[in-house]
């Protein structure tokens, strides 16, 4: 099943349904005219199924629609986490001269009010003079969760989408304390349009999706899960451990590499057979006030880790 949210829906709440190559309107179908968070679907196997079994039974009745994919609604739902695995590919970790992690993935939380839907503007911040863009899969957390074994990670995943994770790689660069804080910037992640169910993909399936990092029609980098240093396995047991991930959360697991924006680019992060989000960049002009990077207090280490 496929399930993405419009981003200027003329009545409802802009969700709809894919199922054997039509869409519909959840507002359409009896049982869910209410429900307005993607996460309400998802909670569970039972979910998924009652939603799959509902579509199938109206589907006589539905009228299909088209959503606009090249303008969709992000399918986070507001409030929910986004987690980031920093260094996860060897060829993104060669391109900040940084040694991958060990024992665990780089990681950083990033807040909500960064997130765009398809198709919106990349503003290009006057902190930093070095933007990156980075394509990654997504994987959506189905299930309260807590402490989950690798070995059971399939049972608290809803799906995956693409991700398209921007980074002041500058600022990274100067102090890699600063992940957060380079990453928070207004219109610095883009997650869906898509978000596919994970009943669809076996464990091959998704060890062979191909991720992508494409500028102006140009493939910069590309690589597939299994050549990940932390396997989706590893990335649900590491983000659980400890802490209880909500319906909704989106862990992204790494780019395969990044492309440095300047305004007038187009970006892209293509997920094979999941979904593409497409972004045009542009410089912010905004000037509300000067807002001074972070201090780096004499700090060293080694280079950042971004996505």
């Amino acid at each position: 099943m496929r399930i993405a949210k419009s981003s200027n829906s003329a009545s409802g709440h802009g969700i709809t349904v894919g199922h054997e190559g039509q869409w519909f309107a959840l507002s359409d179908i009896k049982g869910y005219e209410s429900v307005t968070r993607i996460g309400e679907l998802v909670r569970d196997d039972a979910d998924l199924r009652a939603l799959k079994e509902s579509v199938e039974r109206q589907a006589g009745e539905l009228a299909s629609v088209r959503p606009d994919f090249e303008r969709a609604a992000t399918i986070v739902d507001p409030g929910a986490d986004i987690w980031g695995a920093g260094l996860n590919y060897r060829r993104h970790s060669e391109d900040l001269e940084s040694e991958q992690p060990r024992s665990g993935p780089g990681s950083y939380l990033r807040p909500a009010n960064c997130l765009i839907g398809n198709g919106d503007h990349i503003e290009l911040p006057r902190q930093s003079g070095r933007v990156t863009a980075e394509a990654e899969l997504g994987l959506v957390i189905k299930t309260p969760c807590k402490n989950v074994d690798r070995s059971e990670w399939r049972s608290v995943v809803a799906g995956v989408t693409a991700v398209l994770d921007m980074t002041a790689e500058d600022v990274i660069r100067e102090n890699p304390r600063h992940i957060p804080w380079a990453k928070g910037f207004d219109t610095f992640c883009s997650v869906g349009p898509v978000l596919v169910t994970l009943d669809e993909l076996s464990d091959a399936d998704l060890a062979s999706l191909r991720v992508a990092t494409v500028r102006n029609g140009e493939t910069v980098a590309a690589a597939t899960p299994a050549d990940m240093k932390f396997g989706l396995d590893r990335l649900v047991e590491y983000f659980s451990a400890g802490r209880t991930l909500e319906p909704g959360t989106v862990i992204c697991t790494g780019t395969p590499g990044a492309a440095p924006l300047a305004a007038g680019d187009t970006v892209q992060a293509v997920v094979e057979h999941v979904g593409t989000l497409t972004h045009p960049v542009r410089k912010d002009e905004e000037r509300p006030q000067e807002i001074r990077r972070p201090a780096t207090h004499g700090e060293g280490g080694r280079h950042g880790e971004g996505g």
